[in-house]
């Protein structure tokens, strides 16, 4: 079957050195040995786009001395890639001016940040895009200087999305229409279209951001709309792997995982993959492939349909995948012998958290009713107690909840796997393990998903519960 559409991404690693950026360039040159059209997404280069966050968020302060610092570092990163990899003197100057042009917007934004005495929102957006702006100019005149026909596209153009600034959601329906207008032509005469993740712009053309690693996101979008057969997001490990290879020395790429096992691992804190990605790739049915820029030849990891139908195991399926650890959460339990009963605490107590914009990754409830436990980041605990507090406040004077209170700082530890739920033991053997290690789990989230099972353990605890777990994967 002939091979038609590819959606390649590009991380900021893959793009963030020439040495790197040459290996893209040959790796798309490969891909269109054997693909008759290629759209390309390009993150900003490594650091990047913290440090354009960082010059916003000083300027936001009224600091401003750093910024000719900022300005330095941006032209140095990218122009020395640009004299080493453009040998086309007008494209190279031509490049160069572009980039240029966009550092002196940055400088431009933060001094009306530092004159406005903050940064909001729709300002932070604008600061952050730059990255990917300038990389999209880089990346496609090289392309182009390789002799592969290329046109750098804005994803502003054709990403349209609601003004929730930081974290804005894409309108679908009119995304797919200004995607397939602006870049189908562009494909039928052989261009390979370049564009920019992570970005996108409402109606009115006011630049937005899909949130901190959106750029994956935008390639789904992108591979979604078209729509393209398969979605490949280039990084810099070999695939999705067992667990942190930080942690775990012996730990292995997985050759293939389902969209189930995979969405449990990006919002379980494996890096991999932004967790938003999954959703438009599985709705579309594409395939979706994690690949090494630094290790091409490499097969990675595929994507595939779930494996588990309604518990059961296929054959050859392992019972668990992978283990992955959230760091930096605390434990907030809401408990009173008048809560038995009640209704509507459970829906008060998530309420409070939601108004302080806190997620919640993990929930457990007693049985007796008599309390609820659940996670949320470290750094919100307080708030989420104050608020929990306030809303509870009749009930806490009266004795009805007799506290509210936080743990120190404790993980969650997530083991994924196909049939974790149905498949009879596996909960002991977990249990076993950890308890051998005298790793003391405080909380417990399991059947919610086929897929995982969640454990909350404290922060000391956290990497040897992962290497006790992952001491189960099947090797």
């Amino acid at each position: 079957m002939e091979k038609k559409l590819l959606v390649m991404k590009f991380g900021g690693t893959s793009v963030g050195s020439a040495n790197a950026l040459t290996n893209v360039v040959n790796i798309i040159r490969d891909a269109k040995k054997d693909w008759a059209d290629i759209v390309v997404v390009t993150s900003a280069m490594s650091g990047t786009t913290n440090l354009l966050l960082d010059s916003a968020a000083l300027a936001a302060q009224g600091k401003i001395d750093s910024l000719p610092s900022a300005e330095s570092t941006l032209r140095e990163k990218h122009f020395s890639v640009a004299d080493a990899l453009i040998k086309d003197e007008f494209l190279r100057h031509k490049t160069k001016a572009e980039i240029n042009g966009l550092i002196l917007s940055l400088v431009d934004l933060c001094k009306a940040i530092a004159v406005l005495g903050e940064a909001s929102p729709r300002a932070m957006d604008a600061v952050a895009s730059i990255g990917e702006r300038m990389s999209l100019h880089l990346l496609s005149a090289i392309i182009n200087d390789a002799g592969v026909q290329a046109k750098a596209v804005e994803s502003s153009e054709f990403v349209i999305t609601n003004g929730h600034f930081q974290n804005a959601h894409p309108d679908f329906k009119i995304t797919t229409e200004k995607t397939r207008l602006i870049l189908k032509p562009l494909l039928k005469e052989g261009i390979i279209p370049i564009t920019t993740g992570f970005i996108g712009a409402t109606p009115e053309g006011i630049i937005t951001t899909l949130g901190r690693g959106g750029s994956d996101y935008s390639a789904a979008i992108i591979g979604s709309v078209l729509p393209a057969d398969e979605v490949w997001i280039w990084t810099d490990v070999d695939g999705v792997m067992t667990t942190d290879p930080r942690i775990v020395k012996e730990a292995k790429t997985l050759s293939e995982i389902s969209y189930s096992e995979i969405a449990e691992l990006a919002y379980y804190g494996a890096k991999v993959l932004h967790p938003k990605t999954i959703r438009p790739v599985v709705e579309a049915g594409i395939g979706l492939r994690i690949c090494n820029t630094f290790n091409p030849s490499h097969p990675g990891t595929r994507l595939i349909a779930n494996g588990a139908i309604n518990g059961k195991l296929n054959k050859g399926d392992q019972v668990i995948k992978a283990v992955t650890a959230i760091r930096n959460q605390k434990l907030v339990t809401i408990e009173g012998r008048g809560m038995l009963g009640v209704p509507g605490v459970a829906a008060r107590a998530f309420s409070a958290v939601a108004s302080t914009g806190t997620s919640v990754p993990l929930i457990t409830q007693a049985s007796s009713e008599q309390s609820i436990c659940f996670a949320v980041p470290a750094e919100s605990a307080d708030q989420v107690l104050d608020a929990l507090q306030k809303n509870f406040a009749l009930e806490l004077s009266e004795r009805d909840i007799d506290r509210v209170w936080a743990t120190e700082e404790v993980a969650i530890i997530t083991a994924v796997g196909s049939g974790t739920r149905n498949t009879p033991g596996v909960a002991g053997h977990i249990f076993s393990k950890l308890g051998d290690k005298n790793i003391n789990v405080l909380a417990i989230a399991h059947g919610s998903s086929d897929v995982s099972i969640s454990m909350v353990v404290i922060a000391a605890d956290t990497e040897l519960a992962v290497r006790s777990l992952h001491e189960l994967i099947v090797k």
